[in-house]
């Protein structure tokens, strides 16, 4: 059955992958990006139905307009994607600036919280949906010079563990990792040896349906998507 699909951060990596291969199941996708370039490039390439658009997650604003327009044209989604996020330059907490810690817990974190602000109430009030906020191996351990990469993805652990103990029954919110994937993130944080990993499209070959398959029995776990 065609499901209804918000997916933030589509321009590239798991985002860009995940929209193309829900696109190709016969899924429509609503999805946002920063980069309009890469919007510009989605809305050629998948074309109608599916709805792209530039928005910045960490602008409350931009998402409340954003999430108005799609719920009066197409109604709430059966599947929300928060994958946006941001990884700081590898550095010591302590030289990590001010505002590159801020700007990425306003992607990381408050970004995901204005998106399910905007959205889910219209999915509660239909008592269906499934919510899943992307997290990371390092949102369940850390390593040195990712702290606030770390910290913004215990967060998301956290919020959405909370945010399952929200939902009427009929709905699930998941905390998802998709493991270790050959992305441009990876790069900056493994260099070459980032290159051993799987890329997103092989990724996507198990991690999409698997995805798909959630239900609200699963609300609440932390789950690893299969590579």
């Amino acid at each position: 059955m065609p499901r209804l699909i918000v997916v933030t951060g589509v321009s590239q990596g798991l985002g860009r992958v995940m929209t193309e291969h829900f696109a190709q199941a016969g899924h429509t996708v609503l999805g946002c990006a920063r980069s309009q370039a890469a919007i510009e490039q989605l809305r050629q390439q998948l074309g109608s139905p599916h709805d792209f658009a530039m928005v910045d997650v960490a602008a409350d604003a931009q998402v409340a307009g954003w999430a108005e327009r799609l719920l009066a044209n197409y109604g709430p989604p059966d599947l929300l994607i928060n994958n946006a996020a941001l990884i700081n330059a590898l550095a010591p907490l302590w030289q990590v600036s001010a505002e590159e810690f801020s700007r990425l817990i306003d992607v990381n974190i408050k970004g995901v919280a204005n998106v399910i602000r905007h959205f889910v109430p219209a999915m509660i009030e239909r008592r269906r949906g499934v919510i899943v906020n992307f997290s990371s191996g390092w949102g369940r351990s850390a390593s040195a010079e990712v702290a606030p990469y770390c910290a913004s993805k215990w967060a998301i652990e956290g919020l959405t563990r909370a945010l399952a103990q929200e939902l009427p029954q009929g709905m699930a919110a998941v905390a998802l990792n998709p493991g270790i994937i050959h992305t441009d993130m990876l790069d900056v944080c493994f260099g070459e040896e980032a290159a051993d990993y799987p890329d997103p499209e092989t990724w996507a070959r198990k991690a999409v349906p698997f995805i798909l398959k959630l239900q609200p029995k699963d609300n609440g776990l932390p789950l690893t998507a299969p590579i």
